[in-house]
């Protein structure tokens, strides 16, 4: 299964792809769409850069569904609607090309990564770099996004066994979700 992580966000958006066969996470690619190139009073072109740059990675690596962070409430909450402005932007991408999208926060992501909800960007560049075998460290937007394909890669794995338990049992309809699914 090829996953595609976005940690989204107005001036630089990540992206990360990873294959996963059984308990083998395996690295596509991983980069960066960035709108700084952009005044910040063109909000709509900025968001129009990074629709754009989502459905072009979506249409040159293929992934079979993607997962994206939830945004929290910031201090700002002007900067909390420009995130999810950015947010939104991203989803509808990956939406409008009927890829299934999976969302997780930051703790959620930085949990199944680190081992720890609280764990700081560098911990969790590291733990990306280890876990996908990388010979240097991703950058910290790369590093996010494709900690969430990781996330989202472990808890397919799990909702498959809770599914396939579910069915041996003969109990409910063994349909589950990871995290918020769309």
């Amino acid at each position: 299964m090829r996953i595609l992580g976005i940690d989204p966000g107005l001036r630089t958006t990540g992206f990360g792809v990873i294959d996963v066969a059984g308990a083998d996470l395996t690295y596509v690619a991983s980069g960066t769409i960035s709108t700084l190139h952009l005044d910040k009073g063109q909000l709509p072109a900025r968001l129009k850069v990074l629709f754009d740059g989502i459905r072009e990675v979506v249409a040159r690596y293929q992934p079979e569904c993607a997962s994206v962070e939830i945004v929290f409430v910031n201090v700002n909450p002007q900067s909390t609607l420009l995130l999810g402005q950015a947010r939104g932007a991203c989803i509808t991408a990956l939406v409008s090309g009927d890829l299934p999208v999976a969302e997780y926060t930051a703790l959620q992501m930085k949990q199944a990564v680190v081992g720890y909800g609280r764990a700081d960007k560098s911990q969790v560049q590291e733990m990306v770099r280890r876990l996908l075998a990388l010979p240097g460290l991703p950058g910290p937007d790369a590093a996010d996004a494709l900690g969430l394909a990781i996330t989202h890669a472990h808890a397919a794995k799990a909702l498959a066994r809770l599914a396939q338990a579910d069915g041996v049992m003969g109990a409910g309809s063994g349909k589950y979700k990871a995290g918020r699914s769309r």
